[in-house]
C-alpha cells in the first residue's frame, strides 16, 4: 500500500520486487496446484481481490488529493508562497518573542530582521532608540568583531534596561563592545546607522523600538539619503554617557 503513495528508487525497486514475487506465487501455484486444497484456493482468491480493491481506493483518493493541493497551490501563486503562508501563519498564532515585522516591503521575523541588519555592519554601528531593553542587546550578539557599537538612548519607559541586565549581557558575550550615550530627549523616531562617515554608510528608518518590535505590524525601511543624518550624529556623538538604572 505505501508503494503506491511513496515515490523514488526505493520504492520503484520494491514495486518490481514484489510484482516478481507474485509472479513466483502464481508459478508455484500452478506447478504444485495438487497440493494445494480448494479451500486455500478460495482464500488466496479472495485476499488478491481485496487487495487490488485496497489498492484502487489508495490511488483514487491520493489522485483527488493531489488535485486538491494543486487547486490550492494555483489559487495562492500570485498572493502570496506557501513559504511565506506558513511564516505568516506561524506568526499570528505563535505568542513567543518571534514577531513578526516588514522589512523592506517583505515579511520578516523582527529578530532576523534586526540581526540581519546589524551583521552587515564592517565598523561601525550606531542605535538611535529612546526605549531599549535586554532584547535591543541580544539583536548585537552576532555582530562582527571589532564593530563599535554606540547606542543613543534616553532608556525610558515601563521596562528599561538596567545594568545588571547589562553587566550579564557583556560577561556572556565579551566580544561585542557596546558603549551608551543619551540622545538629550529630541528624538521620537528610531533609526540605524552602519558603518558611518565611510563609502558603506546605510540608514535603516525603524517604525518600532527593536526591544518590542513585532509586538504590532510595523517596518523597518532602508533611508538612501545618509548625507542628512551627518548633523544628526555630529550632534549625538556630544552628548553624555547613559547611566543604566540598577
Amino acid at each position: 500500500m505505501l508503494m503506491t503513495v511513496l515515490k523514488g528508487e526505493l520504492a520503484v525497486k520494491q514495486s518490481i520486487d514484489l510484482v516478481k514475487t507474485f509472479k513466483k506465487m502464481k508459478d508455484y501455484i500452478l506447478v504444485n496446484r495438487d497440493l494445494i486444497g480448494q479451500r486455500e484456493m478460495l482464500q488466496l482468491s479472495m485476499e488478491t481481490a481485496n487487495n487490488k480493491i485496497a489498492i484502487s481506493k489508495i490511488n483514487a483518493n491520493m489522485i483527488s488529493l493531489e488535485k486538491q493541493i494543486s487547486d490550492v497551490a494555483e489559487g495562492l501563486k500570485n498572493v502570496v508562497t506557501k513559504s511565506e503562508l506558513a511564516d505568516m501563519m506561524n506568526s499570528f498564532v505563535s505568542d513567543d518573542g518571534d514577531k513578526w515585522l516588514m522589512f523592506n516591503a517583505k515579511f520578516s521575523s523582527a529578530d532576523e530582521a534586526f540581526e540581519s541588519i546589524y551583521s552587515q555592519a564592517k565598523t561601525s554601528i550606531y542605535i538611535v532608540d529612546n526605549y531599549i531593553g535586554l532584547r535591543t542587546l541580544v539583536h548585537l550578539k552576532n555582530s562582527s568583531v571589532g564593530v563599535k557599537i554606540i547606542i543613543f538612548s534616553d532608556n525610558v519607559g515601563t521596562k528599561k534596561l538596567h545594568s545588571v541586565e547589562y553587566r550579564d549581557f557583556s560577561k556572556e558575550y565579551p566580544v561585542v563592545q557596546i558603549s551608551m550615550q543619551r540622545t538629550g530627549g529630541v528624538f521620537h523616531d528610531r533609526f540605524i546607522v552602519l558603518d558611518y562617515g565611510t563609502a558603506n554608510e546605510r540608514v535603516f528608518l525603524c517604525g518600532a523600538s527593536s526591544k518590542d518590535a513585532g509586538a504590532k505590524i510595523t517596518s523597518i525601511v532602508e533611508d538612501y539619503g545618509v548625507d542628512k543624518y551627518k548633523p544628526v550624529i555630529t550632534m549625538l556623538l556630544r552628548n553624555p554617557p547613559l547611566i543604566l538604572p540598577k
